[in-house]
């Protein structure tokens, strides 16, 4: 069965880096297209970025276009997310997607 790990979230102060990982595992990871999505506290889910299966073509939200990197190792089987200069209006749990299907999720709180 399909199961994703995020792991790298943590408390960073404003303009400070994260770099969140995704394990995955249960099916053939380099054969599918990726996603971040986040909520924030009281929000609806937000689509952050996108990667197709070989990692050619990214694709991200405007709020976050020149700030975040997605990328991923398909020998690894892990998805990948480079946030640089964080906004407290960040602050959410961060999800990594598969057609639907999200993992636990990586609390990403930033504050100063």
């Amino acid at each position: 069965q399909v199961q994703l790990v995020e792991s790298g979230g943590g408390l960073v102060q404003p303009g400070g880096s994260l770099r969140l990982s995704c394990a995955a595992s249960g099916f053939t990871f380099r054969n599918h297209y990726m996603k971040w999505v986040r909520q924030a506290p009281g929000k609806g889910l937000e689509w952050v970025s996108s990667i197709d299966s070989d990692g050619s073509k990214k694709y991200y939200a405007d709020s976050v276009k020149g700030r975040f990197t997605i990328s991923r190792d398909n020998a690894k089987n892990t998805l990948y997310l480079q946030m640089n200069s964080l906004k407290s209006e960040e602050t959410a749990v961060y999800y990594c997607e598969k057609e639907g299907t999200r993992g636990q999720g990586t609390q990403v709180t930033v504050s100063s």
